[in-house]
């Protein structure tokens, strides 16, 4: 049922985001159009990479999944440096870590936790996965905030380059670390009867296509997207930081949210985990940086400082999702604990 309505909102989205936008119709109505359209083909790119999952695993899968559902924001993110809304793309990037860590997590662990009393998952991966995020949030993040306070803006900016090639370098050793050097190594131990054998909905060949026509589809409509921002901000009272925070955050990281839910209700919680943690590690640790180098191409450059609020939310995110995640299980009241965060920062937000 919700595949035939994602299917029939990218028929009918992609072909209206393009006359809509030559007919320069309203720009809140464009503004639902797209992030609908946005949402629908993220739903794509999700079911593609649940099939690719499948083939390669659970630690490639939540990878390829965390990828391609942070390359939807990635391209979001560079259309509004592209027109200078850097607030935006601050405020997105904070969205994205506490969207992962509590709405995605959160959701996760309450769904699958209303299906199975316990819910298991690798205690290694878990532990590994706390350190790198405090050092990727709470290192790199609050570092530049401390340092800068009477920075020029040029130092300002070095400091950013220089922090934004190091979490670079050190998110590509991670991955060499968890897939090449000691993959297996702290293997989960599960019963064959946990999981029953799934067969992926598409095939490699068939995943990759939808995979690469769902990302372009995306990169054009999300173009459109940014234009309507001050537009619909100023309809209705949003600020740029509530629409970085909240609606871009959500809107760019859909895939996730969906797979992951999915995932954890069919009790697979190493791909959920890894999916919503992962793409926290992935946003902090590679697109946050990469998107402070490609700033230097545009007029406006972006440094890698956050507000208050921001930060102070991040950081509590990461502690309470440690908390949470490090015994390698987890539960319904868990996921809720997680929900009930993400919703009292989202309303401190909004009234920001």
């Amino acid at each position: 049922m919700v595949n035939k309505i994602f299917l029939g909102l990218v028929l009918l989205g992609v072909p209206i985001s393009v006359i809509g936008s030559f007919l320069h119709w309203p720009s809140v109505i464009m503004f639902i159009v797209y992030c609908l359209t946005i949402i629908a083909l993220a739903g794509f790119m999700g079911r593609a990479t649940e099939s690719l999952a499948i083939v390669m695993g659970p630690r490639i899968g939540g990878l390829l999944n965390a990828t391609f559902g942070n390359a939807v924001e990635l391209i979001i993110s560079i259309f509004s440096l592209k027109a200078g809304l850097v607030g935006v793309v601050l405020a997105s990037l904070t969205g994205s870590v506490l969207g992962n860590l509590l709405l995605v997590a959160g959701l996760s662990f309450f769904v699958g936790g209303t299906k199975y009393k316990r819910q298991k998952f690798n205690v290694f991966d878990a532990r590994h996965n706390a350190g790198l995020l405090i050092f990727a949030v709470i290192v790199a993040f609050v570092i530049p905030e401390v340092f800068t306070q009477d920075m020029s803006e040029s130092s300002t900016m070095s400091l950013s380059v220089g922090i934004s090639i190091i979490l670079i370098l050190l998110y590509l050793a991670a991955l060499f670390f968890k897939l090449v050097t000691h993959r297996g190594v702290y293997q989960h131990t599960e019963k064959p009867e946990d999981h029953e054998e799934e067969v992926p909905e598409w095939s490699r060949k068939k995943a990759i296509t939808i995979l690469a026509a769902a990302t372009l589809a995306v990169a054009y409509v999300s173009e459109k997207l940014v234009h309507t921002f001050s537009e619909v901000g100023e309809t209705f009272g949003w600020s740029e930081l509530f629409i970085g925070v909240i609606i871009v955050a959500i809107v760019g990281n859909a895939a996730e949210h969906a797979s992951a839910v999915i995932m954890a209700y069919k009790n697979k919680m190493d791909v959920a985990v890894e999916i919503a943690v992962g793409s926290t590690l992935q946003v902090a640790m590679f697109v946050a940086p990469v998107l402070v180098l490609i700033s230097l191409m545009y007029p406006t450059h972006m440094p890698l400082v956050f507000t208050m609020p921001e930060l102070i939310s991040m950081v509590t995110a990461v502690f309470l999702m440690i908390m949470i995640s490090n015994d390698g299980e987890t539960n319904w009241f868990e996921g809720l604990t997680l929900l009930a965060a993400y919703f009292i920062m989202g309303i401190g937000f909004y009234l920001l």
